[in-house]
């Protein structure tokens, strides 16, 4: 990787679009690079303590059954659980997006816990100038 930090801003909540990003910030992490996950609209949702598995997105509800199967059959977590994972292998940071909290009512305790922390859009930017953003 061309910089040793790597943002990814997460608005969407189905596990088609979240799992990837897991993959993608074990194997930065395992390369030693710092990930933040910023984590804001429905994304936020999928983090809540007790969601479990994330849906699939409508572009991919007639293979729901066939996607679930494969999950459950090669062992992989939900995204919560993925990213506690990544985490055990490198330097990430999770952070909820401020407005996306208000928004659904929502306080850090609500989260899972490995959400580090609540940031507004200006901070997370500002930590992020340096960095290759992922937009999902």
């Amino acid at each position: 990787m061309s910089s040793d930090r790597l943002s990814f801003i997460v608005a969407a909540g189905q596990a088609d679009r979240l799992l990837p990003v897991a993959v993608l910030a074990s194997g930065a992490a395992a390369m030693q690079t710092e990930v933040q996950i910023f984590l804001t609209m429905w994304a936020v949702l999928a983090l809540c303590k007790g969601a479990g598995r994330a849906p699939v997105s409508a572009t991919y509800s007639g293979m729901t059954e066939t996607f679930g199967d494969q999950l459950q059959k090669h062992h992989v977590g939900s995204f919560a659980e993925m990213v506690a994972q990544a985490k055990e292998i490198g330097p990430v940071k999770v952070l909820a997006c401020g407005m996306s909290m208000d928004l659904f009512g929502l306080t850090l305790e609500d989260l899972d816990d490995v959400v580090d922390g609540v940031a507004g859009v200006a901070g997370f930017l500002d930590s992020a100038q340096e960095e290759q953003i992922l937009f999902v």
